[in-house]
């Protein structure tokens, strides 16, 4: 007996309409920097020294939390990339470079001129990577859900703005570096001498 089972046609192929393929990068890159932030954290986390367990420290049996005293708590002071040292300053400058490279540069980096000059070794320049980083923490605060509707739109206003006024100016910290994509310069400028303060004897 011949089996007269209807076969089942080959499915239609899924087109996405070209209007949300936009949505769908946008959203991807959101996704992949948030993965690399929670990156950064877990790398932060991973690299801090477990505390000492406080019970050991407590002769009268007192709680952790009681005695806990708030001056001795490990970890940063400061979130802010020129706060950091060795290793964690590494870890936060790849992460940092991550979204200079795949973020800020496509669509923010604009031509290189001689009155926007830009650096391919920005990571170089402690300014830029001052301001980059203030930007880039601001991003990640404005760019949340918990920011609201306006947010990108403050964060471009109150952060983008100002911070790419003054790091490419024409005398900003790539004042000496490349002017033209195609003549590509880099050149740290010294900055000023601290003033020797003498007391008179």
């Amino acid at each position: 007996m011949s089996d007269t089972s209807p076969t089942t046609p080959d499915p239609e192929p899924f087109r996405v309409p070209d209007g949300d393929l936009d949505d769908l990068a946008s959203t991807l890159a959101k996704t992949m920097a948030e993965v690399r932030r929670h990156g950064v954290i877990l790398d932060r986390l991973g690299s801090e020294p477990d505390p000492a367990p406080a019970a050991s420290q407590q002769a009268d049996g007192a709680s952790a939390a009681g005695a806990a005293d708030p001056k001795q708590i490990d970890g940063p002071a400061s979130v802010f990339i020129l706060a950091l040292g060795g290793e964690a300053y590494a870890v936060e400058l790849t992460a940092l470079s991550d979204w200079v490279n795949y973020l800020f540069l496509p669509v923010y980096g604009r031509e290189i001129s001689t009155t926007r000059p830009w650096c391919a070794q920005w990571h170089e320049h402690l300014e830029a990577v001052a301001r980059l980083h203030a930007l880039w923490l601001a991003w990640q605060q404005f760019t949340d859900t918990e920011a609201g509707l306006s947010g990108p739109s403050t964060w471009h206003r109150d952060h983008l703005d100002q911070t790419l006024a003054h790091l490419r100016a024409p005398d900003g910290p790539f004042a000496a570096c490349a002017t033209s994509a195609n003549r590509l310069n880099h050149r740290v400028l010294a900055t000023p001498a601290p003033e020797q303060s003498g007391v008179a004897a």
